[in-house]
Formats: structure tokens, C-alpha cells, sequence
């Protein structure tokens, strides 16, 4: 099998799938696109979830859209002509999900997308595009809940659906669990807040690339009652030297990206979140931590219930969303019991086996 990924949330998605993979003794390639180059966002997900090394990097780095596409499609061609996998495991709604499944749809490899079927109904954003082409060229499609399952039946793709529960609940799980050892300490700098902070994360496009809704979340930022310690992503911060707005005043504080584990310590800690990001979302409400998210809609609706999730389309409404109470009683638990893994390993080879490569089905005679 061969899994491409790129980005901070296919390295942890890709975590449990290595280990299981390799409980069966699966030959398993990993491709790394090259999408997030950062130490803290990408080699340190390998050293701290124990994954294997990549076998192949394609260092495609930053660009825009379409160049970025091109180059992970260019590079990634010869490594797929020469592996030739069972499946070709595409993960998420990234550039990297993007590039792999037209890549292995190319080449006429089975395609399995997992976190198959969310759907933010929101095509202007490039993760929504990217889900739905993956998961309309996909071979098997795993979704990780019933909503996004109910996403794919509406789109006429049930025959090759299923629900598996989610991937990043196993990696939360296996890091939160006692018998895993002792969890990483908080930073220094939140160590004596007692919890009296907020962490957040800026990232997606449709807020860092308009510089007037960006000055606002920053502005916003600044105004909530407690502090907020901002995650700075560098494309955030490479916008804000190219708008001219600056990281400081009033509750904000900034620092780098934090290291798989200390960000669940951390996040865990906090009075809440702050993000625009998605799986954040569900960290959030996995650890039963609040979360003000800066966008009009969202691909996880299942955070919502209960309050444990707003959505904030205004900025200037953030400060008081932030404040609200922690809601009461447990968070509900829409994701599965964190052996997600486990299953889809096992319909991965069910399905090799009744598939073999000679008989494998054409992009074009795959039936929904």
C-alpha cells in the first residue's frame, strides 16, 4: 500500500494506519508531499507518533495552488509507475489528497480515501473542491461518521461507502492513554495560567489572504478577556509582513506551532479554543474543550451540539463567544471508540483480496 500525505492532520491520521499496517506485516510506502516542510508541522509528527520514514519525499513546498498541484502530480507519477500498490491511500481534503487520488486515478490504482464525505457546502473553499473530487474517484470510500456517510449516500456513492469512525480519535486516544506513558508537560509560558487561557490556531486561506478580515481576527484577538496564546502558522505569518499587521496588544501572545503532544496537553488545559481550522474542531471536543470557530460553516457539524462548537463568521463577535461557560455535562462522543484503524485495515484487505490487479475495475467502470 502506498499513503500520500503532506499536511499536520495526515501525519496523525496516517499514525494508527502505520501501526496497524505493520501489526500485519503489510508492505506500506510512505509518500511525503512535501506540503508542510516546518519541522514542528511535519518531522516531529514522525519522531513523536513513532511513524515510519517517509520513502520518498517529494518536496513539492510552498506555491501557489495550481503550481503546487502540478509538481506533487509531476513527482508523484514515477513513484506510483514503480510501487504499483494494492491501494493508494489518500487522506483528508488537502493540496496533497488532491495531487494523490488524480495521480492514482491516472495510473489506474484502487483509491481509498479516508475521512471520506464531509462536506462544508461551501465550494469557494480548496478543501471542499478537494474532498469532493477524491471522493468521486475514489475505489472505497471510509467515512468517519454517520453524517458524512448520509453525505455520500446523497451524492449516489453508498455502494462504496463505509463507516469506520475517525482515524484522529485513535491518535488522541493512544496519546491521552495512561498505559502510554506520562503526557508531555505544558509549555513554560502556560504553565502558570492554570488554565486561565485560550489557545488558537489561524491557518486556511479565506482568513489569512484578505487582509481586512485578517486585521479583524487579529484585532479580535486582542480584545478577548483572557489571554490567548496564538500558534503561528507560517503562512500566517508570512501574511501578516505582507499586510503590515502586527501580532501584538492587548490578550495576544504569540509563539510557534507545538509538537503533537504538548498541543494536546496544551489544548487540554485551556478555557478553550480559538481556530479556523477542522480538525482542531474535533480535538476540541474530543478533550471536552470549548471551541470558537472563525468561519460561517463547518465540515464537522457534529461539534456544534451542545454548544461545545459556535461558529464565528464575524470577528468583532469573537471576544464574547470566547467567554461563554464551558458546557455542562460530558461532550457528546460522534467519532467512535479510537479503533477506527483497526477496521479499515482490515476492509483494506478483504477488498485486496477479491480485487486482484489484473481484474482491478477502470476509472470509468467503478459503479456507485
Amino acid at each position: 500500500m502506498v499513503s500520500v500525505v503532506g499536511a499536520r492532520p495526515q501525519f496523525v491520521k496516517l499514525a494508527p494506519i502505520a501501526q496497524q499496517l505493520a501489526l500485519r506485516g503489510d508492505e506500506h510506502t510512505i509518500v511525503h508531499t512535501g506540503q508542510h516542510y516546518h519541522p514542528l508541522l511535519s518531522q516531529s509528527f514522525f519522531d513523536e507518533l513513532r511513524i515510519p520514514p517517509p520513502a520518498f519525499n517529494l518536496e513539492a513546498g510552498s506555491a501557489d495552488h495550481a503550481t503546487q498541484v502540478s509538481e506533487m502530480l509531476i513527482r508523484l507519477d514515477p513513484v506510483l509507475a514503480r510501487t504499483r500498490p494494492d491501494w493508494v491511500l489518500t487522506y483528508g481534503d488537502t493540496t496533497s489528497t488532491l495531487a494523490g487520488t488524480l495521480a492514482a486515478a491516472a495510473r489506474n490504482l484502487p483509491i481509498a480515501h479516508l475521512e471520506s464525505g464531509l462536506r462544508s457546502f461551501d465550494r469557494t473553499m480548496p478543501e471542499e473542491r478537494h474532498r469532493i473530487v477524491a471522493d468521486h474517484l475514489a475505489d472505497l470510500l471510509l467515512a468517519p461518521t454517520a453524517a458524512a456517510l448520509a453525505n455520500l449516500a446523497a451524492e449516489g456513492l453508498a455502494a462504496r461507502s463505509v463507516l469506520t469512525g475517525d482515524l484522529m480519535v485513535d491518535a488522541l486516544c493512544a496519546v491521552i492513554n495512561p498505559s502510554a506513558g506520562p503526557s508531555a508537560p505544558l509549555p513554560p509560558f502556560l504553565a502558570d495560567l492554570d488554565g486561565g487561557y485560550l489557545l488558537a490556531t489561524v491557518h486556511r486561506a479565506a482568513t489569512t489572504d484578505d487582509p481586512d478580515r485578517l486585521a479583524a481576527v487579529v484585532a479580535a484577538l486582542t480584545a478577548c478577556t483572557q489571554p490567548v496564546w496564538l500558534l503561528v502558522h507560517p503562512r500566517l505569518a508570512a501574511r501578516c509582513r505582507q499586510f503590515g499587521i502586527g501580532l501584538t496588544g492587548g490578550s495576544l501572545r504569540t509563539t510557534d506551532p507545538l509538537p503533537y503532544r504538548t498541543m494536546v496537553t496544551a489544548l487540554a488545559a485551556a478555557a478553550g479554543l480559538i481556530t479556523d481550522s477542522g480538525g482542531l474542531q474535533k480535538e476540541a471536543l474530543v478533550l471536552g474543550v470549548p471551541c470558537s470557530t472563525l468561519r460561517t460553516e463547518t465540515e464537522w457539524p457534529e461539534t456544534l451540539e451542545g454548544g461545545w462548537n459556535v461558529l464565528v463568521p464575524d470577528p468583532r463577535d469573537l471576544p464574547v463567544v470566547a467567554a461563554r461557560a464551558r458546557p455542562a455535562g460530558p461532550p457528546p462522543s460522534p467519532f467512535g471508540d479510537g479503533r477506527a484503524a483497526a477496521g479499515i485495515v482490515t476492509e483494506l484487505a478483504t477488498r485486496a483480496e477479491h480485487m486482484p490487479l489484473t481484474t482491478r475495475p477502470t476509472r470509468r467502470s467503478v459503479t456507485a
